[in-house]
């Protein structure tokens, strides 16, 4: 996706519309600054408010991702390589999250049994052990804790029986048995519980 591109392409619908950029943006209920920011390619309208402001336009979300006006014949391929484009960025956003993951899991439960070590090992005034130990646990969970929310929520899990693909319930996910990045859970579509493997983004 071309921001700069579908920048421009906003400012020369708003103008065919005979708005200025404080009337498009008190129709969609944001501010000024936002409008200008789009115009600019400094950042990209939120999927909450694309319909609105295709409405305003006179365009279609396919074409407002595009940057340009989409001939009818050209609408298929063009929607095909716009689903193709969001899919490879979600990807690469969930790739990221993922790599992040191993980081604060690695500092988290690093610290956190350093702390715990140190704890039962070097230290024998009772206080400052029980306070070691106190550290250590809560840094350790914390890291676990917070690499299992980033996991679970970065991608999906696809169903080895059904084919299924979806974000598991929190409690689900925590208590199910796990090899690496794959799960053994109750598919919530065929009920069966079997190996839930990730995946980055959907097929279906």
């Amino acid at each position: 996706m071309d921001v700069k591109k579908t920048g421009k392409f906003i400012a020369a619908c708003r103008k065919e519309q005979h708005m200025t950029q404080a009337e498009l943006a008190e129709k969609l209920g944001i501010s000024n600054q936002a409008v200008s920011k789009w115009e600019t390619g400094r950042s990209m309208p939120d999927a909450g408010i694309m319909l609105a402001l295709c409405g305003q336009l006179g365009i279609s979300v396919n074409e407002l991702l595009s940057g340009e006006k989409i001939i009818m014949t050209d609408y298929q391929k063009q929607a095909e390589e716009n689903l193709l484009r969001m899919k490879k960025n979600e990807e690469a956003a969930n790739r990221r999250l993922l790599a992040m993951e191993n980081v604060v899991g690695f500092i988290g439960a690093g610290a956190g049994v350093l702390l715990l070590l140190t704890g039962i090992i070097a230290v024998q005034a009772a206080g400052w052990k029980l306070l070691l130990l106190a550290a250590g646990a809560v840094l350790l969970v914390t890291g676990v804790v917070f690499a299992m929310k980033i996991e679970r929520e970065s991608g999906y899990y696809k169903c080895s029986s059904c084919g299924y693909e979806y974000v598991p319930e929190k409690s689900r996910h925590l208590m199910s048995v796990h090899l690496l990045r794959s799960h053994y859970m109750v598919c919530p579509h065929c009920g069966k519980r079997c190996l839930q493997k990730k995946v980055l983004t959907k097929d279906q």
